[in-house]
């Protein structure tokens, strides 16, 4: 089984773990074909540095003419200009002004606003999206920057009270943060690995001014991102882990964990913009075979199980309300049929949830179903590990699921979603189109 570990030492950012990836073997050439793609009118800039004695790879996103900037350095030249600008005008900035909502944070880490306010120069997320999907990239690619960038959406329409959709980010912010995800999602891909597992992060400390004033350190994006994840700070009074980064290592990583037994092929090391002392600002990424069964073995996590008994409703209203609980998130819903008191037939409902979203799911529960009262209970669940591949048909494109244990492959399916949607616009049976993405995946291990 190929493993990859990313090691986050000084914190992650998108231009970090581009530079790990070209460090660690992923073609150049292959991470400017997608900027390429994305015909956003970006480039890449790539440079050997030392941070703190430590040779490693920078990769700079370059939108026009404007080198993207760690936060602080772009607020001290915004505010310079500023000031420049008040002294040549003579004139005092009136609070209130709308330009506030212009501000270009680093790599997308504040949204503007929406309304009439809304400034032209900024993107939606629906726009994003659908960039993202006419891009010249493989269809795994594609499905996993999406999710980046519906996660980083997702913590800022938290974090500011509003529909994910009426989420805006500042032009510049969202080109740099497309290519840096994209390019993740593509060059993640391209490693050929089985499982990316991560380090607890260091986060950093201290303070950061973002658009809407000024925050400790993680920014409130950052933390949202990174529910779940084992974090610490060292002492460093920087902001070391970007909303960026965190939606790359929470998508992409499979686990966080110590070092995992392996035996090493190759590492890389991408670097940030700042250098500190005593503290080498780069992520490294380690590749290399789980070099035994502890290294790959099963992955154990906590899970929230939430139950509800049922023997009013409406039967034609359970599949609505399975559909809306994993739409939100929900990793598992089914429904069982159950004897209740005075000999009522009745079904039972069950969720498997991750913790965080199990008060949001019960509601919906609640909301949408009779129960007067919902059980919970926490429980370890344990899984294979897991990847996507893709084939192709006659038809189009289809994902595999493959689940593997000690690096033998011990199940693999075709993603139901892509056969149903083939087979609905071509009119071909459904059964057709799985036994013949199967088909495609066996043949294609089969010549390995």
């Amino acid at each position: 089984m190929r493993i990859a570990y990313l090691e986050c030492f000084s914190g992650m950012s998108g231009d970090m773990f581009l530079g790990a990836l070209v460090d660690a073997g992923v073609p150049v050439k292959t991470l400017e074909d997608t900027v390429e793609a994305l015909d956003v009118g970006a480039r890449l800039a790539v440079s050997r540095v030392t941070r703190s004695g430590i040779s490693a790879t920078k990769v700079d996103v370059y939108v026009g003419e404007e080198k993207d900037l760690p936060r602080e350095e772009y607020w001290a030249r915004k505010s310079e200009d500023a000031a420049s600008e008040r002294g040549h005008s003579g004139l005092k900035h009136e609070h209130g002004h709308p330009h506030e909502h212009h501000d270009h944070p680093h790599k997308t880490e504040t949204s503007g606003t929406v309304g009439s306010s809304q400034p032209s120069h900024s993107r939606g997320l629906p726009e994003i999206r659908a960039i993202i999907s006419k891009a010249a990239i493989s269809e795994t690619s594609r499905k996993t920057a999406i999710a980046m960038f519906e996660a980083l959406g997702a913590a800022e329409a938290k974090i500011h009270n509003l529909p994910i959709e009426q989420v805006h980010f500042h032009e510049v912010g969202a080109i740099d943060a497309m290519v840096d995800i994209v390019c993740a999602a593509v060059g993640a891909e391209a490693l050929g690995v089985d499982e990316i597992i991560s380090s607890p992060l260091n986060v950093g400390g201290g303070s950061v001014q973002c658009a809407h004033g000024t925050f400790p350190v993680p920014a409130p994006a950052t933390v949202e991102l990174l529910k779940g994840a084992p974090v610490y700070s060292s002492g460093v009074q920087a902001e070391l882990v970007t909303p960026t980064g965190a939606a790359i290592v929470s998508t992409l990583a499979t686990r966080f964990a110590p070092f995992p037994e392996m035996t090493i092929e190759k590492s890389g090391y991408g670097a940030g913009s700042r250098d500190f002392s005593g503290l080498p600002n780069v992520v490294r990424l380690t590749i290399g075979h789980a070099a035994s069964v502890r290294a790959a073995k099963t992955h154990d996590e906590m899970i929230t199980v939430l139950e509800a008994s049922l023997d009013d409703l409406n039967p034609q209203v359970f599949g609505y309300v399975m559909d809306r609980l994993l739409e939100k998130g929900a990793l598992d819903a089914f429904v069982m049929p159950l004897q209740m008191k005075k000999n009522r037939p009745g079904t039972l409902l069950t969720v498997l949830c991750k913790s965080e979203i199990a008060d949001e799911l019960a509601q919906l529960i609640f909301a949408e179903t009779t129960t007067l009262g919902i059980r919970r209970r926490q429980e370890m669940r344990q899984t294979l590990a897991r990847r996507w591949e893709s084939v192709q048909t006659e038809w189009g494109e289809v994902r595999i699921k493959i689940a593997s244990m000690n690096g033998t492959v011990t199940n693999c399916a075709p993603e139901y979603e892509d056969c149903r949607q083939i087979a609905a616009k071509h009119n071909v049976p459904l059964k057709t189109v799985m036994q013949e993405a199967a088909r495609q995946y066996l043949g294609k291990e089969g010549k390995h």
